[in-house]
């Protein structure tokens, strides 16, 4: 998984306007969070494995793609 990939996949996807990422973290405003880690990667010098704002988007990324799952299944059985 790519910094690439995963921007594919939101330009594709709509977003949630709010996403709870830790019991203590709630993003508010996806798409500026987005733009902050995407920013925030481009412009890191260092291993991407070690940049703080990859870590954020992965797990952002991951509980996106679990709520969006969960919504078609349950559409699905309705």
């Amino acid at each position: 998984m790519t910094p690439e990939e995963i921007k594919r996949y939101f330009e594709a996807t709509p977003l949630p306007e709010e996403v709870e990422l830790k019991p203590w973290a709630k993003i508010t405003d996806s798409q500026l969070f987005l733009k902050s880690c995407f920013l925030t990667i481009y412009h890191y010098k260092g291993d991407l494995e070690m940049c703080p704002a990859w870590w954020h988007l992965k797990e952002f990324y991951t509980l996106v793609r679990r709520g969006s799952k969960e919504t078609k299944s349950e559409n699905q059985t309705e």
